[in-house]
């Protein structure tokens, strides 16, 4: 979490407006794989990937 913390406290300082929609792109492809990699769904998500 703190790691998480520190890419925040970065982009609000240095004014990294752009990243913001990357990492949250990235947060969410990582939660939905993780979430889905026991489910009957995972096929589905590996083949877009």
């Amino acid at each position: 979490m703190e790691t998480f913390k520190d890419l925040v406290k970065f982009l609000l300082k240095n004014k990294k407006w752009w990243l913001i929609p990357v990492v949250l792109v990235l947060l969410c492809l990582g939660v939905l794989i993780i979430f889905s990699s026991g489910s009957a769904i995972a096929p589905f998500i590996y083949t877009i990937f």
